[in-house]
């Protein structure tokens, strides 16, 4: 039949797929939905000829230099530099929370040794202690005002929880600069895809030892490579959500999801911007995206007086959802590691990706992650 069958075309997927047609096996994919890349994937909108990130805002940056030339071989990436704002009660901000964010909302001009004086007073009694929920690792990183304004409510919305029942572990990296430095992420290689995702996408995969079959559910015994058919008989790869694997035996695994509201503007442009954050509750939606500033190098090929704009909106997932953000309460953590148990088991089958791993990751984790369980796991299997 095959080598190999790998379940998910997403980038953990095509990483491996891409390494074992190298090393000469042939892999089947297959993918339950219609396009390859997860949730990494886009598409170029037909009225405007904007690239279109289908479940939001996608950003590679890494400082692994494995990780980096490995995706050089596949695409060049443009000189794009991320940068969020936020606007709070009715003024736009620099993020994350730097000197210029600190000065423009004390309307004062604090050096960088009276701004960290500053906020080690405002953090008052949380200074010095071990956090034990999210308000208190919040009102430690940057004081009360600031936690306040800018991530008290804007975490409350994302994740329809009081920040205080929230572990400290979600913001604990929270940058805080006391410079001007405003650039979100302080990885040493940025930017887009020059030619989009997909593309980057179909060129790893571009090998005649991979054939990619889409709409295929993994779970539909009807079709010749279900799980009902190849476990056990075929070596498997498989990225899907870990608790679907075991039919929820355990139970279900909680994630976050996100909707989004489109916005269509005969507009130039209309946030000036590509990350808008909205930090107050009144407002509810978490962010805006406006993709055609993620690439003004496409200003010419682009519809000019166009622009795209999509509201994110959090929620908890529901079955048929697509899952964005586990939940990790130790509930789910119990449950996941049961689940891991059981996977032990699992004759020729290998768990991978955010949903195989309960874990979020960015793109460059998933791709350091599927070299090494190339190199540690799958590879192996394959030679028995």
């Amino acid at each position: 039949m095959t080598d190999l069958v790998i379940v998910g075309a997403g980038l953990f997927g095509l990483t491996v797929a891409q390494q074992a047609a190298e090393n000469g096996y042939s892999v089947r994919i297959i993918d339950k939905r219609p396009h390859i890349g997860g949730n990494a994937y886009s598409y170029f909108d037909k009225e405007t000829g904007i690239e279109i990130h289908q479940y939001g805002a996608h950003l590679f940056h890494t400082s692994n230099e494995r990780v980096w030339e490995y995706v050089n071989r596949f695409t060049g990436f443009t000189n794009y530099v991320h940068h969020v704002y936020t606007t709070h009660n009715g003024e736009v901000y620099p993020l994350p929370v730097n000197l210029g964010t600190i000065n423009q909302f004390f309307h004062a001009h604090y050096t960088p040794d009276e701004a960290k004086a500053l906020i080690e007073k405002q953090a008052g009694e949380y200074a010095n202690i071990e956090p034990k929920n999210l308000n208190e690792q919040g009102i430690k990183l940057v004081g009360k005002p600031l936690y306040e304004a800018f991530t008290k409510n804007y975490t409350a919305k994302q994740w329809q929880t009081d920040p205080s029942q929230l572990p400290a572990s979600i913001i604990r990296r929270l940058p805080v600069r006391f410079t001007y430095d405003n650039r979100y992420f302080k990885d040493k290689y940025e930017g887009l895809p020059t030619d989009g995702y997909t593309a980057w996408f179909e060129r790893m995969i571009d090998d005649p030892k991979i054939e990619v079959t889409l709409g295929l559910d993994f779970f539909d015994s009807s079709q010749p490579l279900s799980k009902s058919r190849v476990r056990g008989n075929v070596p498997i790869v498989y990225t899907g959500p870990i608790d679907r694997y075991f039919d929820y035996e355990l139970g279900a695994l909680q994630w976050r999801t996100v909707d989004f509201k489109e916005h269509r503007y005969d507009e130039v442009n209309h946030l000036g911007c590509p990350v808008m954050n909205y930090s107050d509750a009144d407002v509810p939606y978490t962010r805006s995206i406006e993709f055609k500033n993620f690439n003004p190098e496409r200003e010419k090929t682009a519809v000019q007086k166009k622009t795209i704009v999509w509201d994110e909106y959090s929620r908890f997932a529901s079955k048929g959802d697509e899952p964005y953000y586990p939940v990790n309460t130790d509930q789910d953590k119990a449950m996941f590691a049961q689940y891991k148990a059981m996977e032990r088991a699992e004759p020729m089958t290998v768990f991978g990706g955010r949903l195989g791993g309960y874990a979020y990751y960015d793109m460059h984790q998933t791709i350091n992650s599927a070299l090494v369980t190339w190199e540690k796991e799958v590879e192996p299997m394959l030679r028995k």
